[in-house]
Order: C-alpha cells, then sequence, then structure tokens
C-alpha cells in the first residue's frame, strides 16, 4: 500500500472510531487500551491466516488420514501466532446478534495470553464497559476488505498511529508513554544501530525500538538476528502497550515494569550497544538517600557516584544512559532544555561528561513537538568510541534545529520525512561521511525531476480540458439570441476569460517545453519556477471559469434550455477539476498536488547545497556549528546550540511565505476549534444555571 493510500486508510479508520466514542460516554483512556487490542487481534489473525494457507500447501496427504490437523509449533516456525478458534477475528464478527460480544472479545483475549506466556496479563479484557451496538461497529471498522488483505507492517503503522492519535486526546496519563515520531526517527538515525544490545530504560510504549525494526529492515537482514532489545518501563499499562506494539511488529523484547531509578533489573551497566529514551523531565522526589541510590554503579563518573544536589531527577537519568554503554558504544536521548544549562553540582556533573569526549551531537528542537508538552527540548547524542579518538574527543556538533518544523495542527509540530533526512545529511558530513548527503541531494532531484515529467503530462492535459471547454462554451454562444441582454453579458465575460487562458496557455506551453527538451537534472532550477508561476494563475483562472458558468447557468436557468443540456458540460467539468486536482491538490484530503510537490523537493536539495556547497561539513551561521572543550568551557560548560551557532542570517528569498501562511491557516483553524468549544461549554453552563 502506497504512502497516501495509507495515511487515508489510517484517517478514515481513526474518524470512524473516535466518531463512535464521541457517540458513547467513554472517556479517551477508557477506550484506547480496547482499540489498540482489537487492531492487535486483527493483525494476528490477518498473520495467522496467511501461514496457515502456507503450511497446508506443505502439509504431506495420507491415503485414508489425509492430511494432520495444524500445530501451534507450525504457526510459530512461521513467526505467527496460534489461535484458538474462538480467538479469531472472523468468529467474532460472525457472532450472532444475541451473542453477548464484550464477553467473547475478553475470552478471546484471555485464550491468546493462555497460549503464550510473555503476553500474560498483557491483551486488555475490559470490553465489557462497551456496549454492544458499539463492539460491533468497532469490529466492523476493522473487518474492512482492505484490512483483511492486509499484512504485519500496515498494521504495525496503524497501531502506531492509533497510538499517537490517543496521545494527542490525552488518553494514557497525558500522552507521556509516546514520544513523537519524528523525535523517535531522529534518535535512531543519529544513533545507527547495528547489532547486540539496545536498550530504552523508560520503555513507555516502545516506540524506540520499532523505529529501530525498520531502521535495520532497511540495512537489510533479520532484526532478531542482528540485536536484542531490553526495556524497563514504571508504569503497569505502558508496559503492556509496549508488548502489544512489539507482538503487532513481529519484534521481541525483554520489557520489565521497574522503576528505573531504585532497580537496574537487567544489569547492562556497560554492556550496551545503543541506549535510547525519553526519560519524564524534571522529576522530583528521588529518595537520593537509599543504598539504591547512594551506591548505584550508573552514576560513577571520573571514579565516584555523582548526586545532582537539587531534587530534579535529570541528571540521574543522563548518567544512567552514559553509564550503560560498552566502551563503544552510542546513546540518544531526549532531555527538557534546561538541562543542557543547569548550574551548580549539575554543571560539575556536565563538566564531567564533556571531558570524557563522549559528548557527541546537541540539537535543539522547538515547541510543540510534543502532544502534552508545549516546551522545546534537546536531544542529547554521546559516542563513548570518541574518548579513545583523539582526533574526535575534543569536538561536538551543535546544532539548532529549533526553526527546522512542520505545523501538522495548530498546537503540534513535527519533521517532515525531508526534514528530517536533511539533519541526519549534516550529523554525517560532521562525521566526515559525505555519501548520505549525496545520494539524498541526489534523490531530491530525480524526484523533482520524475515530477516535473509527470507535471508536463497533466499540464498538457488540463490545457487541452480548458481549451475543449472554452470551446463549447464559445460554440454556445454562437447560438443564442444576440438580443438577450442576459446572455449577452455572460458571453462577454467568458470571453474575457479566454483572454486569460491565453497568458495560462503560455506558462502551460513553456513548462512542457522545458521538461521536453531538457533532459537532467541541471534544468530542474528552472522548471521548479515555471511550476510556481504557473499554480496559482492556472488555479484562479479555473475558479473564475467555473464560478462563472455557476452562477449563469442559476441566475439565467440555462438547465432548462435544451441548447444547454445538450452540451453535457459537466462531464468535461468533472474532468477538468480532476486533472486540475493532480496538479494543485485535493484539500480536502490534504494532498499537495504535482506542481507543489515539484517546487517541494528541488528547495529540499536547495536547501542543503546552498549552506553546504562544496558537499562537506561546514559551520553555518544560525544552524549548526563544531566546538572544542575549551569554547564549551568558555561558556560555563553550557551545552545549548543556541548559544554556539549564532543567528541566522537567511533573506527574504529563504523564506517561504505560502508556507508561513499555510501555517497561520493551521493555527487559525485550531483557534476556531477552540472558540467552538468553548462557545458550546458556556451555553450549556448556561442553560444549567437557567434551569
Amino acid at each position: 500500500m502506497q504512502g497516501k493510500q495509507l495515511r487515508k486508510l489510517e484517517a478514515e479508520l481513526w474518524r470512524a472510531a473516535d466518531q463512535l466514542r464521541a457517540n458513547s460516554k467513554l472517556t479517551a483512556s477508557e477506550y484506547s487500551m480496547p482499540v489498540l487490542g482489537l487492531i492487535f487481534l486483527r493483525h494476528a489473525y490477518n498473520r495467522f491466516q496467511k501461514v496457515k494457507i502456507e503450511v497446508e500447501k506443505t502439509l504431506p496427504s495420507h491415503p485414508q488420514r489425509g492430511k494432520r490437523p495444524l500445530t501451534k509449533k507450525d504457526f510459530e516456525e512461521q513467526n505467527s501466532m496460534f489461535l484458538p478458534e474462538k480467538a479469531q477475528f472472523d468468529y467474532l464478527v460472525s457472532l450472532p446478534e444475541s451473542a453477548d460480544i464484550g464477553e467473547a472479545i475478553d475470552n478471546a483475549m484471555k485464550l491468546i495470553e493462555d497460549e503464550y506466556d510473555n503476553l500474560k496479563g498483557v491483551l486488555p479484557k475490559n470490553f465489557s464497559i462497551f456496549s454492544k451496538d458499539l463492539l460491533r461497529e468497532l469490529l466492523r471498522i476493522f473487518n474492512k476488505e482492505v484490512l483483511q488483505k492486509a499484512e504485519g507492517d500496515l498494521f504495525g503503522k496503524i497501531y502506531e498511529y492509533f497510538l499517537n492519535k490517543f496521545a494527542m486526546t490525552g488518553a494514557q496519563e497525558g500522552g507521556e508513554f509516546f514520544t513523537p515520531m519524528s523525535l523517535v526517527q531522529t534518535i535512531v538515525n543519529v544513533i545507527e544501530p547495528e547489532s547486540g544490545i539496545i536498550f530504552d530504560p523508560a520503555t513507555g510504549s516502545a516506540g524506540m525500538f520499532v523505529q529501530t525494526g525498520y531502521f535495520l529492515e532497511k540495512e537489510g537482514g533479520n532484526v532478531a538476528e542482528k540485536v536484542t532489545f531490553y526495556g524497563q518501563e514504571k508504569a503497569e499499562l505502558n508496559t503492556k502497550l509496549a508488548k502489544m506494539n512489539m507482538a503487532v511488529h513481529g519484534l521481541e523484547a525483554f520489557i520489565v515494569e521497574g522503576n528505573t531509578f531504585y532497580e537496574d533489573k537487567h544489569n547492562l551497566v556497560g554492556k550496551c550497544d545503543r541506549v535510547m529514551a525519553n526519560p519524564p523531565f524534571n522529576v522530583d522526589g528521588v529518595d537520593k538517600a537509599k543504598d539504591a541510590v547512594k551506591k548505584d554503579p550508573r552514576l560513577l563518573l571520573d571514579g565516584k557516584v555523582n548526586l545532582p544536589k537539587n531534587d530534579n531527577a535529570n541528571y540521574l537519568w543522563i548518567q544512567y544512559f552514559y553509564n550503560y554503554l560498552k566502551p563503544t558504544g552510542r546513546a540518544g536521548f531526549v532531555m527538557a532544555s534546561s538541562a543542557s544549562d543547569a548550574g551548580h553540582s549539575e554543571k560539575d556533573i556536565r563538566e564531567k561528561l564533556v571531558k570524557t569526549g563522549a559528548v557527541d551531537v546537541m540539537m535543539a528542537i522547538g515547541n510543540n513537538f510534543f502532544y502534552t508538552r508545549s516546551l522545546p527540548c534537546t536531544l542529547w547524542f554521546f559516542d563513548r568510541a570518541k574518548e579513545q579518538d583523539d582526533a574526535k574527543k575534543d569536538k561536538v556538533l551543535m546544532l539548532d534545529a529549533r526553526k527546522i518544523y512542520r505545523k501538522v495542527t495548530s498546537k503540534v509540530n513535527d519533521f517532515s520525512p525531508e526534514q528530517l533526512q536533511n539533519l541526519i545529511c549534516i550529523v554525517n558530513l560532521y562525521r566526515g561521511n559525505t555519501q548520505k548527503f549525496e545520494s539524498t541531494v541526489k534523490s531530491y532531484l530525480q524526484t523533482a525531476a520524475d515530477l516535473a515529467k509527470e507535471t508536463a503530462r497533466a499540464t498538457t492535459e488540463l490545457q487541452k480540458q480548458l481549451q475543449k471547454v472554452l470551446k463549447t462554451l464559445s460554440s454556445f454562444s454562437l447560438k443564442q439570441d444576440s438580443q438577450d441582454v442576459g446572455i449577452d453579458k455572460i458571453i462577454v465575460e467568458w470571453k474575457e476569460l479566454q483572454n486569460e487562458a491565453k497568458s495560462i496557455f503560455e506558462l502551460q506551453t513553456q513548462l512542457t517545453d522545458t521538461v521536453r527538451k531538457n533532459k537532467g537534472n541541471q534544468f530542474i532550477t528552472e522548471i521548479t519556477v515555471q511550476t510556481k508561476a504557473l499554480r496559482k494563475p492556472q488555479d484562479k483562472l479555473i475558479k473564475q471559469l467555473l464560478d462563472a458558468i455557476s452562477s449563469a447557468a442559476k441566475e439565467h436557468q440555462l438547465s432548462k434550455t435544451a441548447a444547454w443540456r445538450e452540451l453535457n458540460l459537466k462531464e468535461e467539468l468533472d474532468q477538468l477539476k480532476a486533472v486540475q486536482q493532480q496538479l494543485s491538490g485535493n484539500p480536502d484530503e490534504e494532498e499537495p498536488g504535482l506542481l507543489h510537490e515539484t517546487e517541494y523537493f528541488y528547495k529540499q536539495a536547495h536547501w542543503l547545497t546552498s549552506r553546504f556547497p562544496d558537499g562537506v561539513y561546514t559551520d553555518v551561521e544560525g544552524l549548526c556549528k563544531v566546538v572544542s572543550q575549551a569554547e564549551i568551557e568558555a561558556k560555563d560548560w553550557s551545552l545549548s546550540p543556541g548559544r554556539y551557532v549564532g543567528v541566522e542570517t537567511a533573506t527574504d528569498d529563504d523564506f517561504d511565505y505560502e508556507e508561513r501562511l499555510n501555517e497561520i491557516h493551521i493555527e487559525l483553524e485550531g483557534l476556531n476549534e477552540e472558540a467552538n468549544v468553548l462557545a458550546k461549554t458556556i451555553a450549556e453552563n448556561y442553560r444549567s444555571i437557567s434551569i
């Protein structure tokens, strides 16, 4: 399934499921685990069905007894769960109206847990809080034909999408269990997990492990053969979410419940190849008088345990991540921005960390990347292999990404896939790897060139459709009674549009000629300028044309005349609008068109090449700077990128006004939604007072 189709399906499933919740009395937190459980059950059944068919093909047949029955072992050998009959999705869907559907789903979950010890007590079993009708509707939603044929990776993405949406609605402890995917992907791509032990001591919903799985799959090979996942999580509910998340992605992990401040259940100090985490920020109340804390080997730096004097656990976490690593290990984690400049005992710990040489990259992230916190954060990266490399030990990359983001809603930002790749390119250039930069720029330009060809094809088609509609209108005009003042006025308006169309046709022809004559990425700059010049005038003309036809037909009741009906104009206009959507996008489905996409991918290539014109690392004002330990000491051991990179000197040419207008539009929509909710609340409160 292609990316656009998947996004559309995810949004459709969410709208349907959330609408059901809105019509019930259930809170988002009551609703989330059962719904995620149904996604898990649907995935398990799909995998079961696929393996069942494959295994049955290979079973030998006995003349008298036929084929032997399938066993649990048959499924486990194919990395699939064995499902008892009453735990199969089709069984639940086909239950009669009179059946207690909640009890049946609870029983299905229990049957699966009985088969698999690692899922004992993990799956949700509180479906009795749902009404029968609600449960049947949910089963119907997740029984769509497209989902019946879907395979594991699709369900993993749908599960992640629902986790994300539940986090945004405030389900599951305010969304703290969920690290936004942009940040997880950034961490994974910077620390580049390859093999060995991967540990997350604040596991949450296991998003770090899932994204590591995707990263390793792209590199090729079997994830289970390359890495072993270990996790520890304080909250029981989050531990269940994590185990379900791993199962739905076909991954295995040793995830245990435990308070990381007092327990190191996996005993992994000095053993981890990669550590990644999004720990809770600014936690207070950790009992530092306990021996488990006072003598904790995870807090050793410079030969002694370092306990920050203030009541804040940030620097406990930071030291854990360092000490869990092997001498060649890397760590990446999310931390409150305030920790980068914290003073007193925390500054002393930070100084010791910098002097080890392990601090590798510090990346400042802007506001609104978290669903429940609007504050900015910082991504810290350690690389203990630097400690033994005199050439690298003294260097730290400061990367200020606070102005790099994509606005998702009025309250939530993230990185687009391309913004993420651009940041990873900078890190790779800093490490001396130019291949990532070269391949990324080449990919952007090739994508833009391919889109330009599609744009030229669609533009030619649009020109034909426009000419066809205008010719039809012209032909109709000639047949009308010139004494009819109303019709005469319409004809004049249509002729004006035809004159305006000539300049549009010229722009369209320029674009198609450029694509046809110039084969190669070097001409993509010219094509991009032309797509930008064409998009708005073309859309404006089509809107004026459609409005003129609509108002004329309505004002003069043209639909009642035989001559107008014979034109069959609706079909021509539908074709025109369809091609226009290909070029300009469909705002209802938030899909960009070919014109925007062509320009967009060129801009991504330009963003990189304009900042790193020689294809090697260089400090960029306002974005990135490689600093020495002496420079860090001079700034009181601060690890805040903004204190080093300076102020961006972007010109008006670099500023994307259209993107900023789009952001303002999203912000306005969010404010309007809030206003509507507030107005509704006030009205309800007023009614209750009046009564």
